[in-house]
């Protein structure tokens, strides 16, 4: 409420006792016209502010990544003006007043992240005629949305020692329809006459009617299973690590996981192989291994969907996992946690690829103190990498570039047979 309403009422009263003191009635209606303006300007105050006076939407995608909104401000009842304070990625940019008959506030959003996120945040109040009243702020207006990763095409796709599928791109060591040839065998049975291999028959058979057939391998497609790691989100920026504004981040091992999990997840479903996907930090979300365009839908929907849990989950056992599965871990180990899940799905007979998912670090101007720190941090780290490397668990670094030769030569070396390999 503006000083001029009570002062307003205060010489009203003010007024109307002189005119009882001194028996004078013409002094009363001195006080008549600020009487009037106090009831109409209380009249005529702004209600308190609700969620329908404010409404913000978020437009398309500018060219530099970035993305449009409007601010739209209904005509309230009773007000003039509008205060706004308005806060994007967690940094407030500022406040004005604006007109509150219809006005719309435009501006652009950054995409720094991936996945969900609040990208803008609106704090107001509504201002009466003449600033007479101001009415009380309510609950800030959240605006949330999930930014879908960028993925690339993966080139070289690690295969399970196993192939368990009925049919697939790649060839597995079963005798069936549709790979390599395989042998020249006796004709028993269930074989097929359009397979009975007359040249070999010609040079083989030992009496009247005994037959050969030429047998192929079988195709089969390849199971994997995605585990992120939700539990924590550090970024390129170290200082940042204790703080939770997000703008401060830069690039977040969150953002290079949901990059890393769609990149393969698009690869392997697109060469027909089935994929599946868990959270770590939690046990609901959960997709079972498919394959199809819309499985990858909903398996790039979850990916995209997954944010830092908070709270170190810590799990007695290793979630089941179907048998023969390659499993890939991606997390940044700064803990125990990820690490022991993948050694535990090893020791059962998994393939498992652990994806190093922590930006490069930018260290700026830390304290010394805290470079100190941060140097102990990643010494443990690296011997909890070399740990997992020690137990037969491939290690596999998923770089920020989205063109990163070692990566590219890491994965070609990873599809390769174990043989070859040593």
């Amino acid at each position: 409420m503006s000083s001029a309403i009570p002062s307003a009422a205060v010489v009203a009263l003010l007024f109307c006792a002189a005119a009882i003191a001194l028996s004078r009635f013409e002094i009363a209606l001195v006080s008549l016209p600020l009487i009037v303006c106090v009831a109409l300007a209380w009249q005529r105050r702004p209600a308190d502010s609700d969620a329908s006076v404010i409404t913000a939407e978020l437009a398309g995608q500018t060219d530099d990544a970035k993305l449009r909104y409007d601010i739209r401000i209904d005509p309230p009842d009773h007000g003039d003006l509008a205060q706004l304070r308005v806060v994007i990625l967690d940094n407030p940019i500022g406040e004005f007043t604006v007109d509150a008959r219809g006005a719309t506030v435009p501006g652009t959003v950054p995409i720094v992240h991936s996945g969900p996120q609040d990208l803008l945040g609106i704090h107001y109040r509504l201002i009466g005629e003449d600033a007479a009243f101001v009415s009380e702020p309510p609950a800030p207006i959240t605006v949330r949305r999930t930014v879908s990763p960028s993925y690339s095409p993966v080139s070289s796709l690690p295969l399970p020692p196993v192939l368990h599928g009925l049919t697939g791109t790649h060839v597995s060591t079963r005798p069936g329809d549709g790979g390599e040839f395989r042998d020249i065998h006796p004709f028993t049975p269930g074989d097929r006459l359009r397979r009975i291999d007359w040249k070999a028959t010609a040079r083989r058979a030992q009496t009247p009617g005994e037959l050969y057939v030429r047998r192929t391998t079988a195709t089969a497609d390849a199971a994997v299973l995605l585990v992120v790691d939700s539990r924590d989100d550090v970024g390129e920026n170290i200082a940042s690590w204790n703080q939770t504004s997000s703008a401060l981040q830069g690039l977040s091992s969150m953002d290079v996981a949901r990059t890393a999990a769609s990149s393969l997840a698009a690869g392997y479903i697109k060469a027909g192989d089935r994929v599946g996907f868990q959270d770590l930090a939690s046990s609901d979300r959960v997709i079972q291994h498919g394959g199809g365009s819309r499985h990858l839908s909903r398996v790039l929907r979850a990916i995209e969907l997954t944010g830092p849990s908070g709270p170190v989950l810590h799990r007695v056992r290793a979630p089941l996992v179907v048998p023969g599965v390659l499993i890939y871990v991606f997390s940044t180990f700064l803990d125990d946690e990820a690490g022991r899940m993948a050694v535990l799905w090893r020791g059962a007979g998994h393939r498992v690829i652990a994806v190093d998912v922590l930006p490069t670090a930018r260290a700026g101007r830390l304290p010394r103190e805290q470079v100190l720190a941060h140097r102990i941090i990643m010494m443990e780290r690296a011997d909890r990498i070399r740990g997992l490397s020690g137990y037969g668990i491939d290690v596999l670094a998923w770089n920020d570039s989205d063109h990163d030769a070692t990566r590219t030569a890491m994965l070609r070396t990873l599809s390769l047979p174990v043989a070859v390999r040593r």
